[in-house]
């Protein structure tokens, strides 16, 4: 590049002296010298109108080959543009592939704008939106239009999902979530989730079935049981003292699963309880005096209740939630150990219920996993002391029913803490309601 800049510096240094010296043979060398820089100024004009056609029109014009200066800045633009070219090429391919890859895809792909317009969606999107091509550029809330979509949309929370039917097939269930990428698109992915329900709401009703229809039989057996073991007590039945006692107390054990099972089945189910104001306090007083009946004596109570507190929910359901919260934390706090029970009002409007525990705490592995039904996390222990392994099922499903959060904080060997955060909807304070 520099010895370009050499030679077009000596051409330019021997054509004015030339100028100047032919100049000054005829009418002075000023002249002469002014010729030459208006013919290298007209020269240098075509170099670059020849240029701006070529720009403006590459494949209808060719760049002249004037060497020098202007000869390398053509050859590099060439260049520029044939590798350009091959880019735009290999980008083209790239989309093709991914248009190809997401149309295979069996779940619902819409690419959208940082405004929240459509910019492409693949053949599924299409099949269960029923979106359109030429619904390119309009915003997704306008389409589909489900208030749980909107309201998740409009938030703005990444990765959040939301189950709503189709727009254009009420049968159909489809889970919907929305992912950031890049600077600021986003991409919704959709998903065919109806045969995934359909076999849930099977498994419900079997549940629910079958538990209500173990309930009678067992009912009548414990009854005999209970019979049979108190006479066993004095008379002919005295050998068997021993085994009756222990089929009474598996007959409570099923007893209490049907139960459970039969509380989780109608938490599953979409049919809403009545939700009134509770006084939550009362419930959870009650809660706590069936746990202390069955608590060790030598188990510490410390108890921190907000009277005012008043719950908009169903009364079933708080008290399944203040009850297994309690009851798990004595069934797995040694004693002497001591169990905190608090409710009491947050800033906000929001209220909060939480059990802590100096219990055998839970190992940060299992924490996920505690409100999968039946998962124990110490079997024989759970067993043992009565545990159904559906208590915290039952916990996740009632808070989710008061659109509350469940948090739950461990260390093993220091024990746990569980708490229910409620939402300001959910509460209210009891001297707000007498004035």
């Amino acid at each position: 590049m520099l010895a370009v800049w050499r030679q077009e510096l000596i051409k330019l240094l021997l054509l004015c002296g030339l100028g100047a010296l032919v100049g000054a043979l005829f009418s002075g060398a000023i002249w002469g010298f002014l010729v030459v820089l208006l013919f290298l100024s007209a020269l240098q004009y075509r170099y670059l109108a020849a240029l701006l056609q070529w720009l403006r029109q590459p494949k209808q014009n060719e760049l002249p080959d004037p060497g020098g200066v202007w000869g390398e800045v053509y050859d590099r633009l060439v260049d520029l543009q044939r590798r350009n070219r091959k880019k735009k090429k290999r980008l083209a391919a790239m989309v093709a592939d991914f248009q190809a890859s997401t149309a295979a895809l069996p779940d619902g792909a819409v690419v959208l704008s940082a405004h929240g317009e459509i910019v492409r969606a693949n053949h599924a999107a299409q099949t269960l939106l029923g979106l359109r091509a030429q619904d390119s550029g309009i915003r997704i809330t306008l389409l589909v239009r489900h208030p749980k979509f909107v309201e998740m949309f409009e938030a703005g929370v990444q990765g959040q999902e939301v189950e709503i039917p189709s727009p254009i097939n009420r049968s159909k269930q489809l889970n919907v979530r929305v992912i950031g990428y890049g600077e600021s698109q986003g991409l919704m992915i959709v998903r065919d989730v109806s045969e995934l329900r359909r076999l849930e709401n099977a498994r419900r009703d079997f549940v629910a079935n079958a538990s209500h229809e173990l309930r009678t039989p067992l009912t009548v057996l414990k009854g005999y049981l209970e019979m049979m073991e108190t006479e066993s007590r004095q008379g002919p039945l005295n050998p068997w003292a021993v085994p009756l006692q222990e089929m009474y107390k598996q007959t409570n054990r099923m007893e209490s699963l049907v139960g459970d099972m039969l509380k989780l089945a109608r938490l599953e189910s979409d049919i809403a309880a009545r939700h009134d104001w509770i006084r939550a306090a009362t419930l959870l007083r009650q809660a706590l005096a069936d746990a202390q009946g069955v608590a060790d004596p030598k188990h510490r109570f410390v108890i921190e209740i907000d009277d005012r507190v008043e719950l908009f929910g169903g009364e079933t359901e708080l008290t399944s939630l203040f009850a297994n919260l309690v009851g798990n934390a004595v069934r797995y706090t040694p004693p002497p150990g001591t169990i905190t029970v608090k409710l009491s009002a947050l800033g906000g409007g929001r209220a909060v219920y939480s059990v802590q525990d100096s219990g055998i705490g839970i190992a940060e592995t299992d924490i996920p996993r505690l409100t999968e039904r039946f998962y124990r996390i110490d079997v024989g222990r759970s067993r043992a002391s009565g545990g159904t392994g559906l208590g915290l099922s039952i916990v996740k499903h009632a808070v989710e029913r008061h659109d509350a959060q469940l948090k739950i904080t461990s260390q093993l060997g220091e024990g746990s803490c569980f708490s229910c955060e409620f939402p300001p909807h959910r509460v209210r304070l009891a001297e707000a309601v007498m004035l």
